[in-house]
């Protein structure tokens, strides 16, 4: 703008009007910010109560989310390909995006890497006992699953899934059992802060989650459950005891 200016191609800079924002909201007296992950209780609840559902897809999904800390674009891009079951690994290296004409593609992750995760033995025995319903329930409408880029969860034309249909599953769940308000990238919270709770290293836990920048781990540690502020103060007060 100031080029223009100096080369009389405009008279003023309109961006000096623009007054900048003062960060962050500040929260009102009566308000209190809404944490968006769950303690360890909660989430084993909600599971047991997701798994109870009539959609095995959903349970299978969120299991993975809470127990993998992945982004959900990163779920949704799984090809069977990337989970080994013999290792009990996951590789994440795409992500699923929106493009032109509301079109749904294949890209990198966030940050442009790929990492390969460790999952407990329960997890992948759930992703396995779905990957035999899928295979199954598609195979009923006349749709092979065994191609080599089959998606891990895909919709009905066996396709990417729409991302709002997770909170579709989500908020059925949370209205019949009356849980606290949760995103799906709750889920992925929940996780980070369930790590931390569990004595694993910050660093580790960026690694997990594939945070390009500690930063963002530590942002997300500030929110960890009241039981572990809880236990931050009494480990204080028993070192300070006389």
């Amino acid at each position: 703008m100031d080029y223009a200016i100096k080369h009389g191609y405009i008279q003023n800079n309109p961006f000096k009007l623009v007054d900048m924002p003062n960060g962050r909201k500040k929260l009102k007296a009566d308000e209190e910010e809404h944490e968006n992950f769950y303690t360890k209780e909660q989430l084993i609840k909600f599971l047991k109560c997701m798994e109870q559902e009539q959609n095995y897809k959903a349970f299978a999904l969120f299991q993975l989310l809470a127990y993998s800390g992945m982004r959900k674009g990163e779920a949704l891009a799984l090809n069977w390909k990337d989970i080994n079951f013999k290792t009990n690994e996951i590789r994440i290296n795409k992500a699923i995006s929106r493009g032109k004409n509301n079109r749904l593609y294949g890209k990198d992750t966030k940050t442009g890497d790929s990492r390969v995760i460790k999952m407990d033995v329960r997890s992948m025995s759930i992703l396995a006992e779905w990957k035999k319903l899928q295979k199954k329930e598609y195979f009923s409408i006349g749709i092979s699953t065994t191609q080599p880029k089959q998606l891990v969860f895909s919709n009905e034309d066996n396709n990417y899934l729409q991302p709002t249909k997770t909170r579709k599953w989500l908020e059925h769940v949370l209205n019949k059992h009356k849980f606290p308000k949760i995103t799906t990238h709750g889920f992925r919270h929940t996780h980070c802060s369930l790590l931390l709770e569990a004595g694993v290293s910050i660093k580790e836990v960026q690694d997990r989650l594939g945070h390009s920048d500690i930063q963002t781990t530590m942002n997300i540690y500030a929110h960890v459950s009241k039981q572990a502020k809880e236990e931050a103060i009494n480990k204080f007060d028993s070192f300070m005891s006389i």
